[in-house]
């Protein structure tokens, strides 16, 4: 990722129609913000982009303007379309764009979501508009019916795109951008960088820039703690690791299968939401396990070497190694799986006497001595239980069935349901679905999924 030196940050230096510039004085935006500075230059030259930005780092006014900024308003075609993952974001997008817009003649935006009635949107459509804001799933169907014509277009953006992977619309993506002409020019945004991104990119974007707002900052490092304890008191360590650093999502490291459901019986009877995950799970069980703790419907996954093999999930708040392992590279890449995404890793390492050996190896191989703690000067200030914010459901019925990940949202926030923000992430296996929610809205959604259709079907759904 590539950090450019932000010394010109007025948008006046850059090449934008002189109607634009003035309507954004007048909102107020006088200076870019680090994603506009890094971003618009690239965008302006007619480039495709990659571009790591959270949420409320000005992203929304970077395309924007880049959008606005090639558009012919007598040309009452689609010329820019942009894909959110949800109806509340499409919503908002749309709105910051018209705000930019109010100085050009008469632009006309238009979002396309799930959840509300299908035939205005048709009416409207069959009036033209500039640019289009959606949903995967909605467009998608747009397109399917022909009521959506992409030829003209000029620009596509995928704004969140992460979060789209997370819920699901991988197919619906490449499906949309595979109608549309290949001389378009293409912007991703995204908060991290998972595999799917990279499969998206490749397929869909030519020879991008890319930028990161993470890049101005060191590159992420990960903090390492040791603590000594006695060979019995392991399940009381990692308990108490857990009770005093709270994490959102940890994964603990075990060498047996055996010692993995000795951790999980144990973090289970205090309270402490865990799963197990070994390799002689079967691999429906294995998926099932995957999902709910990718998702957030479980806090600790208790986990072997083996078994957590390719598992990448963003944004993990720490790791814990119950033991350490016997191998320095092993345990570079157990650790390394924390911190990702511009966050700061945390890596707990519990060491009995006999393991001094690994200790000293790992001190070796990084050439620094290690970071010892005592365990007993951490003092827990909550040890309620550690609760997680979701709740998966699981739908009997999946791919082979045809469900996509837009028929269960719609089923979830159709005609005035749940909102959408409420919604994790979904994933849709061979005869399986599954889907986050938050957990105080975890009853009124399997009420909804129960007694409601999906793809005017009825299919069984439980609580995981």
């Amino acid at each position: 990722m590539t950090g450019t030196s932000l010394t010109t940050t007025a948008f006046a230096t850059l090449p934008l129609a002189e109607s634009l510039l003035a309507n954004l004085d007048s909102l107020g935006y006088h200076a870019m913000t680090p994603i506009q500075a890094l971003s618009l230059p690239i965008i302006l030259k007619g480039q495709d982009l990659i571009a790591q930005a959270k949420t409320g780092s000005g992203k929304t006014a970077a395309f924007g303007l880049g959008l606005l900024n090639m558009l012919n308003p007598r040309y009452f075609g689609c010329q820019a379309l942009v894909l959110c993952p949800t109806r509340e974001l499409a919503d908002q997008v749309a709105k910051d764009i018209r705000r930019l817009a109010r100085a050009a003649d008469n632009i006309k935006v238009l979002t396309l979501c799930g959840g509300v009635p299908f035939g205005p949107q048709i009416g409207s459509l069959e009036h033209g508009a500039h640019v289009i804001v959606g949903t995967p799933g909605r467009v998608q169907e747009h397109l399917r019916k022909g009521t959506l014509k992409l030829d003209g277009l000029n620009m596509a953006v995928l704004d969140e795109a992460d979060r789209m992977l997370d819920m699901g619309f991988y197919d619906s993506i490449a499906d949309i951008l595979s109608q549309t002409p290949a001389r378009r020019q293409t912007l991703l945004f995204s908060a991290t960088y998972p595999a799917g991104i990279k499969q998206l990119a490749a397929a869909f974007l030519r020879s991008p820039q890319q930028v990161s707002v993470e890049s101005l900052h060191e590159d992420t490092q990960i903090e390492q703690r040791f603590y000594e304890i006695d060979p019995q008191q392991r399940l009381e360590a990692v308990l108490h690791l857990l009770q005093y650093y709270r994490p959102h999502s940890c994964i603990a490291f075990c060498h047996t299968r055996q010692q993995c459901q000795e951790v999980v019986d144990y973090l289970k009877s205090h309270q402490i939401s865990a799963l197990t995950l070994h390799g002689d799970l079967e691999q429906r069980d294995r998926d099932q396990v995957l999902v709910q703790f990718a998702n957030r419907s479980c806090s600790v996954l208790v986990a072997t070497d083996v078994a957590a093999r390719g598992i990448d999930i963003a944004g993990l708040g720490a790791v814990i190694n119950v033991e350490l392992s016997r191998d320095t590279d092993i345990h570079i890449h157990r650790i390394g799986r924390s911190g990702r995404a511009g966050e700061k890793g945390l890596a707990l390492s519990l060491v009995a006497p006999a393991e001094a050996g690994r200790a000293q190896a790992i001190e070796d191989k990084q050439q620094a001595p290690l970071n010892w703690q005592p365990l007993n000067s951490l003092v827990p200030s909550d040890t309620s239980p550690l609760i997680p914010p979701m709740v998966t459901l699981c739908i009997a019925g999946g791919r082979k069935e045809k469900v996509r990940p837009g028929d269960i949202l719609g089923a979830l926030t159709g005609e005035a349901g749940l909102p959408g923000a409420k919604i994790g992430k979904i994933a849709i296996h061979d005869y399986q679905a599954y889907v986050a929610v938050e957990r105080d809205i975890a009853k009124q959604a399997l009420k909804r999924l129960s007694e409601g259709k999906i793809k005017g079907r009825s299919f069984k759904v439980r609580l995981l």
